[in-house]
């Protein structure tokens, strides 16, 4: 933790955190507390700030390490409120690394879901029903949770922030949220508590709430958040899943393909072997969800990047083309492997509420691609003809023709401040026309235009040319941001 604005010691800092903590945690504490933060406080001059940071890796460490105790999740309860409190004064004389930074908003949100699922959880001792019920019901609450974070976004100001980088005003996300002048500390807290807001969201089932609340973040440029794996991933992965349960299939697959992208691109040269089983974990949800969408609706691989496209076709595609033909307990597996750990009242039922809702879409498509390979034949087909075809009566291939336009017209963004913002657009590869017992089949060819070409292109020349610079500073020069 630097308490100056020397750029050698935020990289201090950072190595620091990144590699000697969890390399101390591996050899000394591999399953048992690092030493409570009034033992060391000593160490420190007993400064209050010191001890509050401590605690959060010492909380974070027994969550990884150990199963906590009910008095121990209330514990680190207590100490984020504290230390987020303090934090949100803007009184903070420090610079810590970014990573830090959005790993503390992370790990909060992961506490949440953790005690959440310990609360919701049928396997419970008696002696542990018994601690939670003496814990205050504000402990780990939603609300409770939500409003630290919001906090933490209003006292930022990082919305004004925002909206001035989108107008060209400063390069808040170039300088990754460094300044030379002040503490980064709120400001990036405030930044990535937007994006924890919006997990919470998921994780209660508000998918819309979560689109919400990252309006100030323009999600298709890169930004802070582009800037941190885990931070790429659980952005892309929470948006991409809160659209797919939406129904907008086609930005859940904007979203999950260039997370998958990523991931891919850094996995080998990952300098945190322990973060990447995490990333690759979530990198095989996301293609699990792809393959349900593409089996909803068939014809969006035109929007996938060439290399996700075959390694989905390599892991999938036994299980999309039994999907397609109607086997929905395949839907059922994939759902329960992609989807997040969702909390409620009872975690079971969380789950099966919104399994419920997915099987209920599922069932909505289950004519859509056995009419699509049908339709794929003519340029124009009896409506009778094609009933005996698919071996169903004239009135029910007429409701599955209904049917067909409804599930590829689908709300997609083209832009706007909003990411719930969007326009219904028709996205199917296949367009049918009702001309009384006459159905007209119009073929739409479906390619990624020259400018989504050459913008992944360059997006993926940049990103290479990141990864071959050498290191830039941390702390960036007032007059550089400007």
């Amino acid at each position: 933790m630097s308490r100056d604005d020397d750029d050698d010691a935020v990289y201090e800092t950072l190595s620091v955190y990144e590699r000697s903590f969890s390399a101390i945690s591996e050899r000394f504490f591999k399953k048992s507390a690092w030493p409570k933060a009034d033992a060391i406080a000593g160490l420190a001059d007993n400064d209050a700030m010191f001890k509050m940071m401590y605690s959060e890796l010492y909380y974070r460490h027994i969550h990884a390490a150990t199963t906590p105790s009910a008095e121990e999740r209330k514990g680190a309860w207590d100490n984020y409120c504290a230390l987020f409190g303090a934090l949100s004064t803007g009184e903070a004389n420090m610079q810590l690394p970014t990573l830090w930074l959005f790993e503390m908003i992370d790990e909060f949100v992961y506490q949440y879901q953790s005690f959440q699922q310990f609360k919701g959880g049928a396997k419970r001792t008696p002696e542990e029903v018994s601690a939670l019920k003496a814990l205050d019901a504000k402990v780990w609450d939603q609300a409770g949770v939500v409003g630290v974070l919001q906090t933490l976004v209003d006292k930022s100001g990082i919305k004004a922030i925002l909206e001035r980088e989108r107008k060209g005003e400063i390069s808040f996300s170039e300088t990754e949220g460094y300044d030379l002048s002040s503490s980064n500390v709120l400001t990036v807290l405030g930044y990535y508590a937007q994006i924890g807001i919006s997990r919470v969201h998921v994780l209660k089932g508000d998918f819309e709430g979560a689109l919400k609340a990252l309006d100030a973040i323009d999600l298709d440029k890169a930004g802070l958040f582009t800037k941190i794996a885990g931070a790429n991933v659980s952005t892309r992965y929470h948006a991409g899943f809160a659209y797919f349960m939406l129904g907008r299939y086609t930005d859940a697959i904007r979203h999950l393909n260039e997370s998958v992208q990523n991931i891919e691109r850094i996995k080998f040269g990952a300098i945190r072997p322990h973060a990447l089983p995490l990333l690759l974990k979530k990198q095989e949800q996301m293609y699990a969800l792809l393959a349900m969408i593409l089996s909803l609706v068939p014809g969006q691989n035109y929007l996938l990047d060439e290399s996700v496209s075959l390694t989905l076709h390599q892991k999938y595609s036994d299980k999309i083309n039994r999907m397609t033909s109607g086997e929905s307990a395949l839907f059922d597996e994939l759902f329960s492997y992609a989807s997040p750990k969702f909390v409620g009242g009872d975690n079971a039922e969380a789950f099966k509420a919104q399994q419920s809702a997915f099987s209920q879409v599922v069932a909505s498509h289950a004519t859509v691609p056995k009419l699509r390979n049908c339709l794929k034949m003519y340029a124009s087909i009896q409506v009778d003809k094609l009933a005996a075809l698919m071996d169903v009566s004239v009135d029910s291939v007429k409701a599955s023709l209904t049917a067909f336009n409804s599930a590829y017209t689908l709300k997609e963004w083209n832009g706007g401040a909003s990411a719930l913002d969007g326009d219904d657009t028709y996205c199917g590869d296949v367009k049918v026309t009702i001309e009384g017992d006459l159905v007209r089949v119009d073929e739409e060819k479906r390619v990624k235009s020259v400018k989504e070409v050459l913008a992944r292109a360059n997006a993926n020349l940049k990103m290479g040319l990141e990864d071959l610079a050498s290191a830039r500073p941390l702390v960036i020069k007032a007059s550089s941001i400007m």
